[in-house]
């Protein structure tokens, strides 16, 4: 069995399938988020099974390289909308960067609020910017890439969970509004969550993870 484990098709098949019976839940429980409870299957899946997760990535390297076409996959709808995306650029701008300051001065002050280290700040600060990003940063200023990729994903899974909910709370309801907060605040994650709900949301969303990314990679050079 060992064998069959550590054969890239046993990653593939076991990421794809368990994420297709996870979209059928979600058909039926609509409040049952397809991404988590795909992690948390697969998570499982390997604890009781004993597989060492090395063995997993052999075939689940695969999926993490189709991320890269995906992202670019994203500029489809940006490109479509580009018109009115184009005579919205200055709120949408300022939208981006009012966000990334207070994603900055937040995580900054939850961090030396409860007397974490340098080491610690510089791995959540740059977790909106998407994993690639984030984890290039983290590693630059010296923080703990591992635990700074585990924050980037969480903050991406946990906005696309969450996220449009807490908007439409608040009274937030039109597609520029929640499509670059979404991307903003959640990247690449609650991009595709938005883009399921409406391709407009996906366009401002995908335009803003792309500018979020971008901020936080020139304020990470006056980070150190």
């Amino acid at each position: 069995m060992d064998e069959w484990w550590m054969a890239p098709v046993f990653g593939v098949a076991l990421t794809v399938g368990i994420y297709m019976l996870s979209i059928t839940a979600n058909r039926r429980l609509r409040w049952l988020h397809p991404l988590f409870t795909c992690s948390v299957l697969i998570i499982a899946i390997l604890l009781l099974l004993d597989i060492p997760y090395d063995d997993y990535m052999a075939g689940g390297e695969w999926i993490t390289f189709l991320l890269g076409p995906a992202t670019v996959a994203l500029a489809v709808p940006l490109h479509k909308h580009w018109e009115l995306i184009r005579n919205q650029l200055l709120p949408i701008t300022t939208g981006i960067t009012v966000g990334v300051a207070v994603g900055f001065a937040s995580n900054a002050f939850l961090i030396r609020a409860f007397g974490g280290s340098d080491e610690l700040l510089f791995t959540v600060l740059p977790k909106s910017a998407t994993a690639p990003i984030s984890i290039e940063i983290v590693a630059r200023l010296g923080g703990i890439p591992e635990l700074g990729a585990v924050l980037t994903v969480l903050t991406g899974l946990f906005g696309s969970m969450v996220g449009t909910w807490c908007l439409r709370k608040i009274g937030v309801h039109t597609d520029l509004a929640i499509g670059i907060a979404m991307g903003t605040a959640a990247h690449g994650i609650g991009t595709a969550k938005v883009l399921r709900d409406s391709e407009r949301q996906g366009a401002y969303s995908s335009l803003a993870m792309g500018l979020t990314g971008i901020l936080i990679s020139v304020a990470a050079m006056f980070w150190g």
